[in-house]
């Protein structure tokens, strides 16, 4: 669980909340006829732009906002030394059943055992993060349209109360629900937009960087136990990738 990302989205939802609380309680920002042109219209204009089994697995997408997959890169160093070790003492049959952290590392690794050359490990391995990467995008382009149909929605909503204020002027009952309308679409997109959606495919871009840096550190590190690099020149050339702090603290161990 992404602590920063649970706490940030209840924290923003709970000021909205207080905030509408103590101007006189939640009641007068719920309008069924709103919610419905909002929240229902940019669920299936989003609908409306991308396959349906591409929309629906964009759901799991987003959930890894809240729980990312958890990758250390600096663990990925450490185990890359010491099959580095391995390699260069037993061989590269030697490294046949070894244990890594995951598949991508494991399918780089089995590669090598089966006498895959550097050129060919690295056009493969390169392959499947562009594949990553696409299949992150797509995943992230719905996101996108969230964010770009919600605040949309929310004007049609303004527009519709405002037809309807002013096709019922003469009628003071009706002129109040017509306002409620026009100005909670907007509200509502503008949550819709700023509160859910953005700040998640902040998120989500954020961890397609840093597992794209992870598995490009996979494949730089089996690239040099190709080479029969020593261990201590694969520790040097993967601490680049990493912050000072914890370049000093892999040294150090």
């Amino acid at each position: 669980m992404d602590i920063a990302s649970l706490i940030g989205f209840l924290g923003a939802v709970g000021m909205i909340i207080g905030a509408m609380i103590s101007g006189g309680g939640v009641g007068p920002f719920i309008d069924i006829p709103s919610l419905l042109i909002v929240f229902g219209g940019t669920f299936f204009s989003v609908m409306y732009t991308t396959p349906l089994p591409t929309f629906l697995g964009s759901f799991g997408a987003m959930a890894k906002a809240f729980m990312p997959p958890v990758k250390k890169q600096e663990d990925v160093i450490t185990r890359m030394i010491e099959l580095a070790s391995i390699a260069r003492k037993d061989g590269m049959m030697a490294l046949e059943g070894q244990e890594v952290p995951d598949k991508f590392f494991e399918k780089g690794l089995q590669m090598l055992v089966d006498g895959a050359d550097e050129s060919k490990l690295t056009q493969q391995l390169n392959q499947e993060i562009k594949s990553m990467k696409m299949r992150h995008q797509t995943n992230q382009d719905v996101v996108k349209a969230w964010i770009d149909i919600g605040p949309a929605m929310g004007m049609i909503g303004t527009l519709i109360g405002l037809v309807l204020m002013l096709g019922n002027m003469a009628d003071p009952k009706a002129i109040g629900p017509a306002m409620a309308v026009a100005l909670l679409t907007t509200m509502y997109g503008a949550i819709i937009a700023n509160i859910i959606f953005l700040p998640m495919l902040t998120k989500l871009e954020g961890y397609t960087t840093y597992e794209t840096v992870y598995r490009e550190m996979v494949v730089l590190g089996l690239k040099y136990i190709s080479r029969g690099e020593s261990p201590r020149n694969i520790q040097d050339q993967m601490l680049a990738n990493l912050p000072p702090k914890l370049q000093e603290q892999l040294e150090a161990a």
